[in-house]
């Protein structure tokens, strides 16, 4: 399966028939090769640094900090990125210029990062499935 085929299936119709996923990324978190593996074009600008502290064991600083994802600062809604088989951060946009916010969904493999951004009216739990599913098969793909 290719990178972009993974996209294309995030951005998908769930079972309610709504499309959750406005933008989606996939990133690789292997120290020193921090990268965007895939994105849509609103996640195109996820940087180095930003992969890192998403894919880090320390997250520490981001129920006071937040963190920035393409340089739009999220603030922590819930850390199971350590739970089996969850694996995820749910996290939420800071407001817009128009004062609208988006659920984010972060799950995380061996060696990659799902990011999933949701639409206005997504609810979080529409988002970690979708990203769910993704890190499901990675995970099971030893990746």
């Amino acid at each position: 399966m290719s990178w972009q085929s993974y996209i294309d299936t995030l951005k998908t119709a769930d079972q309610s028939g709504m499309v959750p996923v406005a933008e989606a990324a996939i990133c690789g978190i292997s120290p020193g090769q921090e990268s965007v593996w895939v994105s849509t074009p609103g996640l195109a600008n996820i940087t180095p640094d930003e992969i890192k502290k998403l894919g880090s064991t320390d997250r520490s600083s981001f129920a006071q900090n937040g963190v920035y994802i393409g340089g739009t600062r999220c603030r922590l809604i819930r850390d199971q990125m350590d739970l089996d088989p969850v694996y995820a951060l749910d996290l939420k946009t800071a407001a817009d210029a128009e004062g609208n916010t988006f659920g984010v969904c972060v799950g995380k493999s061996k060696t990659a990062i799902v990011i999933v951004k949701g639409t206005k009216d997504a609810s979080g739990g529409q988002l970690s499935s979708k990203a769910f599913n993704v890190v499901s098969h990675l995970r099971k793909s030893n990746m």
